[in-house]
């Protein structure tokens, strides 16, 4: 049996980003929700070559309902599910879920099928006509994520997120980052 994933219990509840949602958030969460590059290049511009990933989760599965639903894809149709760990030298900095159906993948001539411990964010960011289509955020609080992800993240509170919805040549794809206290701490 497959798991749906690594990192949640539940899905976690996710709230459209509208006018006004970047003032509902902490200012040490704004900056990291709105950045409108590479989460990744901005890790190693404070990091250096110390940025690693560690995969956590990467199958074909069905993404949760939220999930299926904001990429229109069919209840029976499997994508490419990785969930993984960025850090700084073993530091936990976010957590990261993408959910990539096939038709994505085709169309990024299957780049994006094995990332291996490479970052999404380096080879998305890469496209010329990647596109931003909508973004989510969240706080998702201890119990929904799995013991597992806890020890993983050393999470001890409330988790921001956002989730974006992507598009390389009009194929979309999904990808939630979660702010782990670490990353915080670089301002």
């Amino acid at each position: 049996m497959t798991t749906k994933s690594f990192l949640f219990n539940r899905e976690p509840l996710w709230v459209e980003n509208r006018s006004g949602t970047r003032h509902t958030l902490p200012e040490s969460i704004q900056s990291w929700t709105y950045e409108p590059g590479s989460l990744t290049q901005r890790l190693r511009d404070y990091y250096g070559d110390a940025i690693g990933v560690k995969v956590l989760l990467q199958q074909w599965s069905t993404p949760f309902l939220s999930e299926r639903r904001l990429l229109q894809l069919h209840e029976n149709k499997y994508s490419l599910i990785r969930e993984v760990l960025l850090h700084a030298d073993g530091k936990p900095l976010i957590l990261a879920r993408t959910i990539i159906p096939a038709k994505t993948i085709k169309g990024a001539k299957r780049n994006l099928a094995h990332l291996g411990n490479r970052p999404l964010g380096e080879v998305i960011f890469s496209y010329p006509k990647l596109e931003r289509i909508e973004m989510d955020v969240a706080l998702i609080n201890p119990p929904t994520w799995t013991p597992p992800a806890i020890a993983e993240g050393y999470i001890d509170r409330p988790i921001w997120g956002r989730r974006t919805v992507y598009a390389i040549a009009h194929r979309q794809m999904l990808v939630s980052e979660f702010f782990l206290p670490g990353v915080l701490e670089m301002g």
